[in-house]
């Protein structure tokens, strides 16, 4: 099986952490297009013990990024921090996965 499926696979399923916290996992494949070139539809989210979205991975609507330099790029993926958001580059669901739940670790190590 590949990163792909096992990250469609988890589409629904929901896991609390020991502090209160947890973490929801949406996955479904999507006809490829400009806006979602690897087609996948995903949101990855952090909660914590208030229900409060903390963290958020996702491609569910267009993001244009803020930044100072350089030509402002309109992208689907990206990141939810709290009350900011942040252009994501999707490699793979493997990778996706892997930096989602690198994100959560560090929430848990400094924000706890």
């Amino acid at each position: 099986m590949n990163d792909l499926e096992n990250l469609l696979m988890l589409d629904g399923e929901v896991f609390p952490l020991d502090n209160g916290c947890w973490v929801k996992f949406e996955a479904k494949r999507v006809e490829p297009s400009s806006a979602i070139p690897h087609g996948v539809k995903y949101s990855l989210t952090l909660h914590d013990k208030r229900n409060h979205r903390v963290i958020g991975y996702d491609n569910a609507h267009s993001f244009k990024s803020t930044q100072k330099y350089g030509a402002k790029k309109e992208s689907y993926d990206h990141i939810h921090k709290k009350m900011d958001v942040v252009s994501y580059e999707f490699e793979s669901a493997a990778q996706l996965m892997e930096d989602f739940w690198k994100s959560v670790d560090y929430y848990m190590e400094n924000n706890l």
